[in-house]
């Protein structure tokens, strides 16, 4: 699994052995099954998750419905709010499939950061870059219509419609299991046309 961490870190930087055998002398590698729950509503955390692979999704409880916001798939990173803010969490973090992750908390990091300091810069890039992604997702999805979304989404994140069971889908997009069913149905009517 190191290796595939390694790979990506290799588009951005070029590791050292010594960084290579830094990285490989942490215990941050952790597998989880599909529907582990990772953080409770509720409950405070200082890890940060990476997804090495599988798929991990952030979601709310909202009278009674779960509404999901977010999935992270192979190599996309989360660190929940309340790593920072100290305060419990507002929402959950779930294995939508069998994951292998690393988890990290803020005193492993800043020990990198202060033992090789580019994994500092590393990791601002990596954190700009998603806060990039998600300024354009937060504007697509209040800027859309449902079958626009849906249609982004077959788009930039095809894998996510045979990874991900409906109901989450449909709480990501903002409709209701049933609406997401007759939405796909009516793209197929047009598309046969």
């Amino acid at each position: 699994m190191q290796d595939i961490l390694f790979d990506f870190i290799a588009k951005y930087m070029a590791l050292t052995e010594e960084e290579k055998k830094a990285i490989s002398s942490l215990d941050i590698f952790r597998t989880a099954k599909k529907g582990t729950i990772l953080l409770r509503e509720g409950q405070t955390t200082d890890h940060s998750y990476f997804v090495v692979k599988g798929c991990i999704r952030t979601y709310y409880w909202i009278e009674g419905e779960e509404k999901t916001t977010a999935f992270y798939t192979e190599m996309e990173g989360l660190t929940p709010q309340c790593v920072f803010s100290k305060a419990p969490s507002e929402y959950f973090i779930s294995c939508v499939e069998d994951s292998i992750l690393t988890v990290a908390n803020p005193a492993m990091t800043e020990d990198m950061f202060k033992q090789f300091p580019r994994f500092e810069t590393l990791c601002r890039i990596l954190s700009e870059e998603l806060l990039v992604k998600q300024q354009i997702d937060f504007d697509e999805f209040r800027t859309s219509s449902p079958e626009q979304r849906y249609l982004n989404l077959l788009q930039k994140r095809p894998d996510l419609i045979r990874r991900v069971p409906q109901h989450q889908l449909a709480g990501y997009l903002g409709i209701r299991p049933q609406s997401l069913s007759r939405l796909k149905a009516r793209i197929l009517e047009k598309m046969k046309r």
